[in-house]
């Protein structure tokens, strides 16, 4: 497990090292630059500028300087936030767009879990049927749709609900809702799929054989190895719940990191774009990490060292 685990961590580095660099050389292959859209500015000034920001260095050296500052976790300041710097921004909007994600998250795992047992316990009939079909309702429609949709009915048709803004409980409501349909729906067909299979297994016809209540063989034998995929799917979802937010987030007006992840792309922000990035890379790569760890513990059959099953 030591020699896994130690791995794993050098390889998270090698990929945050080419998730940087390769932003990085993206960042600068786009024409313009972050003050080019400043027509009014004067050559000198503009030249000042550049060379506050070391703009006006060679590639290899922005690149290298860029790496120095990372490893420090000092991201550099925004150019276009005046006064703020990427570590600011992080630190200001994160917390909310983690706790949306979070809620969000939270929906997406009880609700998604609970559907899917419930249809794969009566399949083919009306409750499998009205699982199934709020499922590919949550896969088809995308989350910026159902925001607006909600927008029109719950605010502006029924006045129940704040239409944008963030602070009260119930200007968490729409957003969450909207950000946690599809991966609901998605969990839901998984656990669907995995607890019907799990159901056919030897094991647990054995169990009905003993005489076992429905309850005790669906959440003492056939849940957990039904919940093993769900929760190998939560290391991404949790990334995706997040950086899915920026659209959401947009439409919501919250002050999360996704209004400035979107404004910096419009305005060639390097810094921010870079920052955010290698950001959320590491929370996909940890999140996956310890998924990876935890999954050995769950399921006593899986080696993570390279041994035999």
């Amino acid at each position: 497990m030591l020699q896994y685990t130690i791995r794993r961590l050098l390889a998270i580095l090698v990929t945050l090292l080419v998730i940087a660099t390769l932003t990085f050389v993206l960042m600068h292959c786009i024409p313009g630059g972050p003050f080019a859209s400043e027509k009014e500015l004067p050559p000198p000034i503009l030249q000042n500028i550049n060379a506050r920001y070391h703009l006006d260095w060679p590639l290899w050296k922005q690149y290298f300087d860029y790496l120095a500052h990372l490893a420090r976790w000092d991201l550099g300041p925004s150019f276009k936030y005046e006064s703020m710097t990427v570590n600011d921004i992080i630190n200001n909007g994160f917390p909310v767009s983690a706790t949306l994600g979070g809620i969000a998250l939270g929906i997406a795992v009880i609700f998604g879990i609970t559907a899917g047992i419930i249809a794969s316990m009566n399949q083919y009939k009306w409750q499998d049927n009205l699982v199934m079909f709020l499922a590919t309702i949550g896969f088809s429609v995308p989350s910026f749709i159902l925001a607006s949709l909600f927008i029109f009915v719950f605010s502006y048709k029924l006045g129940w609900l704040p239409a944008a803004l963030w602070g009260s409980p119930q200007q968490v409501i729409m957003p969450a809702l909207a950000l946690s349909a599809l991966p609901t729906a998605f969990i839901a067909r998984m656990v669907r799929s995995t607890m019907l299979e799990v159901l056919a297994q030897d094991y647990i016809r054995t169990a009905w054989a003993k005489g076992l209540s429905g309850g005790l063989v669906v959440y003492r034998h056939a849940l957990k190895n039904a919940l093993l995929p769900v929760f190998s799917y939560l290391g991404p979802l949790t990334a995706q719940i997040l950086t899915g937010s920026f659209v959401v987030e947009r439409i919501f007006a919250i002050p999360g990191m996704g209004r400035h992840f979107v404004t910096s792309i419009a305005n060639r922000d390097y810094t921010t774009i870079m920052g955010v990035t290698i950001f959320y890379s590491i929370i996909l790569l940890l999140a996956n990490f310890l998924v990876d760890i935890a999954y050995a513990y769950l399921d006593p059959r899986i080696k993570v060292a390279g041994g035999k099953e």
